[in-house]
């Protein structure tokens, strides 16, 4: 009796294990391209995989470091990722097979709208720098390779009147890396699109013996949407929002998105974009740009990348007029 007890309990276990591992085997992976971890992509990225992972049936989710929008639209051309964030901007060029992508469009679809990304162009006291202008035979970052924020930076310069080839020494760094280097006095400025706050700004900010600056430019806005279309607006970066701003930053802002691309099917599309709205406060603990996340700016003025229908039919269903 006891060995057929024994037997029995070892026959269940097996079972169990079995069907456990054809449900992992069953399950299908989302990877989700986000940025360098000093920016708001990654946290926020991290926790849109736990959401997936939780409550998209079937599927594991996975957040993955990258460059940034650039890298992001890559991978999902080449099928490598499944999701990724991206500022309209990039999006728009990959779409188009423009700048970055001449020569390889890329089928991006928008999932959503997510929330605007602010313009920093960040130095400190002692540098000499005030304006744009200034930056003129100064060191400065315009952010990495495969980033959009260097895709702005340049934009910016442009319409500021500068050459970013000539009239400066162009270093490539991330958020993380540029406040590193910042420190460090190996460059004067950087470029870096993100959220409020970003925490490698922040981080900045508090450092003892250092005071932050952040460049107003505002004025640019109306010849970067003259040659590139109505992409960015003129905002603010309110004072207070990093240590030792004393002021508001009228400053340079364009929307971020979530995409995927065509060969998402409907039913998964549909079901990511219901997900986040249903979870929101989940996203919003891991980072308050979250709080941004709303069906009133889930309209096709925001994003003039194609929609996928999928998104389309969910925000259909909530009353959203695209």
């Amino acid at each position: 009796m006891r060995q057929q007890a024994i037997g029995a309990t070892l026959a269940i276990a097996v079972a169990a294990s079995l069907v456990a591992g054809a449900t992992h085997a069953q399950q299908k992976t989302l990877a989700i391209g986000t940025g360098g971890t000093g920016g708001v992509y990654y946290p926020l990225g991290g926790g849109l995989a736990n959401v997936l992972s939780k409550y998209l049936r079937g599927y594991q989710a996975t957040a993955e470091v990258t460059g940034g929008s650039v890298d992001n639209l890559k991978l999902i051309g080449s099928g490598q990722s499944e999701i990724g964030f991206s500022m309209v901007d990039a999006a728009l060029d990959a779409f188009k097979g423009e700048d970055k992508f001449r020569g390889s469009k890329v089928p991006v679809r928008t999932l959503m709208v997510l929330y605007p990304n602010r313009m920093h162009v960040v130095t400190i006291e002692g540098t000499g720098i005030e304006k744009i202008s200034d930056l003129k035979g100064k060191r400065v970052s315009t952010g990495s390779p495969g980033s959009a924020t260097e895709v702005m930076a340049f934009r910016v310069i442009e319409a500021a009147g500068l050459d970013k080839d000539k009239d400066m020494r162009r270093e490539r760094l991330g958020a993380a890396e540029s406040v590193n280097a910042i420190k460090d006095r190996k460059i004067d400025a950087f470029f870096w699109v993100g959220g409020l706050p970003t925490a490698a700004v922040t981080d900045l900010g508090a450092t003892p013996g250092i005071r932050l600056k952040l460049v107003d430019h505002a004025d640019v806005v109306e010849k970067m949407n003259a040659k590139y279309g109505a992409l960015y607006v003129r905002d603010v970066i309110p004072a207070k929002t990093y240590p030792g701003q004393e002021k508001d930053n009228p400053q340079s802002t364009v929307w971020n998105i979530l995409v995927t691309n065509d060969k998402m099917t409907d039913d998964v599309a549909y079901n990511v974009a219901k997900i986040i709205f249903d979870h929101k406060a989940e996203l919003v603990s891991v980072h308050s740009e979250a709080t941004n996340i709303d069906y009133k700016y889930q309209v096709m003025a925001n994003s003039p990348v194609p929609w996928h229908p999928g998104a389309l039919k969910y925000f259909a269903e909530q009353g959203v007029k695209m």
